[in-house]
Order: structure tokens, then C-alpha cells, then sequence
């Protein structure tokens, strides 16, 4: 490809990137975007909040931009602890934005008052990731409302604290000093990245206070702690789902694969990758870098062209999302597209958009993926649209934490409920059972780029089946 070629196609995707940032996100379901706007974090940018700051029971927002004035009155009636006037704000908040997680929780922690409770906090990347953030809090708002609407947890109801960690390992570890210290709180859902989950879990752990991940896939967590757990499946069980893929349906046997070094996630997925294609008989003939200064999309796609490469596999992160695209822009749908589960975002529809039709890409669920769930229709009448496989694998992580508070309600018994061989719980993708790493023994879903109007950006996500 010329470089006149290659300069107009990252023009045009730096546009795009420009008009959805400008125009403001929707909040993105597993099948596209959906309603609701982005909502802004409540801080300047370049800002560093106080830990203090970083920690919420509904007293401070996390978000701005399009809250609402009344919402603003709920947050200050509830940390002023006028709780009646709170429950009266944060029920008209919710009738005018109601897929608003935050809202909820609040509501929920207010109609609580200073009754007893038993208290989980979740900590996300609202200062750097809202829409993630967004996505796993409205899994963690549907157990909390649903389990506190039916009497709570042996008649004691479920406080959510809210910790912004901005997905920074260090902030992260800060936090969890901070819930350790906080004999309250008996649960942590979260963090979102494996390396905030790393380097978080080493404080959870000396600290005895339980962490349940519901985003983290890097096999470096499995057998970490007694006290990190995960409900994602682990990127052992996505890389392996993709090389079948390659090898055995789509009869190809030579890959390239894109990664960031920097990342604990990509390079996990990716040696993942490289080990499950080589079981099935196929090979990784390069790995490029997408992390590097002098990354090129181009002179990356001419090398794996002239090693005969037939698979392009993006297992990028959030931060190389933009170069992956460049990837995809460039391709121009020669060679086949595998991804990772980062690779499924509404930007990736916006921006690939007919060069990346066909791509298939490994997810922890689906939301059309299991026909018999009823979680479903229940989150789609919560939030009025469907949610995204984070929102799935959040509810998860706190439902297991509520079925082991209902064995019994201490840190110790926590943990010793989690890892029990007779623990069970029913979530939104199936049973809940841990295994003694931690992990959780779960199939990942196929789902392929096709056109459609379901996410409102002309393409979609459904379903290999």
C-alpha cells in the first residue's frame, strides 16, 4: 500500500475517532451501542483526586456532564443523611436517565439509611474508562436492587460503595488499603484491568478481604490468591477458542499476531495465542508490538503478507484499540480478523466498519448466547436495552458475593464460602463455581462482526454459531 493510501485511511479513521468522541459515546451493549450518553467524569482533566475523594456511598457523583440537577440534590441530601429527600431525588433521577447505575446505587444505599447492612464496594476506572465503568456497574446495580427489593440478605440489605481507581495499578493498590483498613466492607467486585487486579490483589490478600474481577483475564491471576477470584473465563480458555476457530473451521494454519507488550492482559492473551495455535497444528509467524514509537500498520501488514500469513489476530488493549483499527482500516479485509475481548467495544463498529465484517472475536457471553437465561429480559426491563458481557460477569461477581454473605456474613466466611466444593450460585451466564486457582471453569463465546441495525452503527455482534 502507498504511504499516500496509508495516510488517507488514518485520516479517516482519526475523524471518525473525532466525531464519536465529539458527538459523545452511546453507552455500548454486547450487541452495539445503546441508550444514554457518556457521562463525564467528576473531575478536571489532569486532575488527581484524594483517595478520600476516590470513595463514594452515594455522597459525591462520579459523573457529570448530563446529570441531572435533581440527582446533584440526592447527592447532597444523602451525604447530608436526609435520606427520605435522597430516595425522592434519586426516583426522579432515574425517570429521567434510567440506565444510570450510579443513580441506582445510590437510591438503593439511601433507602438503607443507617439501618444495618452488609457492604461491597466496586472498584472502576471512572476517571479513565466511564463507559466501562458504566457497563460493570450496571451489573453490580441489578444484584444489589434485585436482592435488597426481595428482603435483602437474611433481612439485612446490601450497601455498594462506588471507588474510582482509574484503572492505575498504584491507585488501585491505594484503594485496597484503604477497603482493607474499612472492617465494613466483607467484598471488593473488581478491579477492571489484570494489572490494577495484580497489584491490587497483593493488598486484598495480605489483608484477608476478598476481590471477585469480573473484567481481569491474564493467567498470571490464576493461582494467585486465596482471596482474588474472577467469573471471566481466563485468556487460556479465549486463546484456545480462537485457534480452534483458525485451525479447524476455518482451515488456515499461519497467523500473525498484534499485542501490547506493556500490557498484562495482551500479553497474556497473546502467548496464550501463539501456544494453542501450535497444539492445533498451525503457527505464529510474527508478533508485532503495537505499543512501540515506530509502530506501522502498514510495514506490519507488507511482513506478515510476505510470510505468508493468513490470520491477523488484535490482541490489543484499550490504550492500542486506535492502532488495531489502523490494522483492520489497512487490511481491507484480505486477511481473515481474530480479536480478544478488548477488540469488542462500539468504537471498533464505528470505526472498522465494512473492513471489519467477518471478524470474529472471543467474549466471555452474549446476550443472545444462551436462549434459556432470563437475565436477559430482566436487565433489558431494568435498563431499557440490553447490556454488555461486563454487565453480566459484574452481576456474577455479586451475586457470589451475596450467596456467600447468606453462608455467612464475616470476611473469613466469605472467602471460605467462595472456595467450598459445595458453593453454587445461578448468574446471568449459568452456574457460579470456583475453582481452587480461582478461576472460574466457563466457555467463552465467537461472536462475529455482521451488518445490522441493532447497535445503530450499521454493524453488530452475534453469535458464532
Amino acid at each position: 500500500m502507498s504511504q499516500k493510501n496509508e495516510t488517507t485511511i488514518l485520516a479517516l479513521a482519526l475523524l471518525l475517532t473525532v466525531g464519536i468522541v465529539g458527538g459523545g459515546f452511546w453507552w455500548f451493549s454486547n450487541n452495539g451501542a445503546k441508550i444514554g450518553n457518556n457521562i463525564v467524569p467528576n473531575q478536571e482533566p489532569g486532575s488527581n483526586p484524594s483517595l478520600q475523594d476516590r470513595i463514594s456511598f452515594g455522597e459525591k457523583s462520579f459523573s457529570q456532564g448530563d446529570i441531572s440537577p435533581v440527582k446533584k440534590e440526592g447527592v447532597q441530601a444523602i451525604a447530608a443523611k436526609s435520606y427520605d429527600k435522597a430516595i425522592a431525588n434519586f426516583t426522579a433521577a432515574l425517570k429521567l436517565n434510567r440506565n444510570d447505575p450510579e443513580t441506582l446505587i445510590f437510591l438503593n444505599n439511601a433507602r438503607i439509611d443507617s439501618s444495618k447492612s452488609y457492604t461491597i464496594v466496586a472498584s472502576v476506572p471512572f476517571g479513565t474508562d466511564p463507559n466501562t465503568s458504566l457497563e460493570i456497574l450496571r451489573g453490580i446495580a441489578q444484584a444489589q436492587n434485585q436482592v435488597n427489593s426481595s428482603g435483602g440478605i437474611k433481612g439485612v440489605f446490601l450497601r455498594v460503595g462506588i471507588a474510582n481507581d482509574d484503572d492505575n495499578p498504584e491507585i488501585a493498590k491505594q484503594i485496597a488499603s484503604t477497603l482493607v483498613s474499612n472492617s465494613e466492607v466483607l467484598g471488593v467486585v473488581g478491579p477492571n484491568t489484570s494489572d490494577s487486579t495484580l497489584a491490587a490483589g497483593t493488598i486484598y490478600t495480605s489483608g484477608e478481604l476478598v476481590a471477585i474481577s469480573p473484567t481481569s483475564t491474564s493467567v498470571k491471576i490464576s493461582n494467585f490468591s486465596r482471596y482474588v477470584f474472577r467469573t471471566v473465563p481466563s485468556d487460556f480458555m479465549a486463546a484456545r477458542s480462537l485457534a480452534n476457530y483458525m485451525v479447524r473451521i476455518l482451515q488456515k494454519k499461519n497467523a500473525v499476531v498484534f499485542f501490547n507488550s506493556q500490557s498484562n492482559y495482551s500479553q497474556s492473551l497473546k502467548s496464550e495465542f501463539v501456544s494453542s495455535v501450535s497444539l492445533e497444528g498451525g503457527q505464529v509467524a510474527s508478533e508485532f508490538d503495537l505499543s512501540k514509537a515506530d509502530f506501522s500498520a502498514a510495514k506490519s501488514l507488507e511482513q506478515a503478507t510476505k510470510q505468508g500469513a493468513e490470520v491477523l489476530m488484535l490482541a490489543a488493549n484499550t490504550e492500542t484499540l486506535d492502532k488495531a483499527l489502523q490494522v483492520i482500516q489497512i487490511n481491507q479485509k484480505k486477511l481473515t480478523l481474530l480479536a480478544g475481548d478488548d477488540v469488542y467495544t462500539a468504537k471498533t463498529l464505528e470505526i472498522g466498519r465494512e473492513q471489519a465484517v467477518g471478524m470474529v472475536v472471543a467474549v466471555p457471553w452474549h446476550i443472545d448466547g444462551d436462549p434459556k437465561s432470563d437475565f436477559p429480559q430482566k436487565s433489558r426491563q431494568l435498563w431499557g436495552g440490553d447490556v454488555s458481557w461486563r454487565s453480566a460477569l459484574s452481576y456474577d461477581a455479586t451475586v457470589a458475593l451475596i450467596t456467600a454473605l447468606e453462608r455467612n456474613p464475616t470476611r473469613d466466611g466469605v472467602q471460605q464460602a467462595l472456595v467450598s466444593s459445595d458453593f453454587s450460585a445461578t448468574g446471568a451466564s449459568g452456574t457460579i463455581r470456583f475453582l481452587a486457582s480461582g478461576d472460574r471453569n466457563a466457555p467463552v463465546q465467537l461472536v462475529k462482526i455482521v451488518p445490522g441495525s441493532r447497535s445503530r452503527t450499521g454493524y453488530d455482534f452475534e453469535p458464532v454459531r
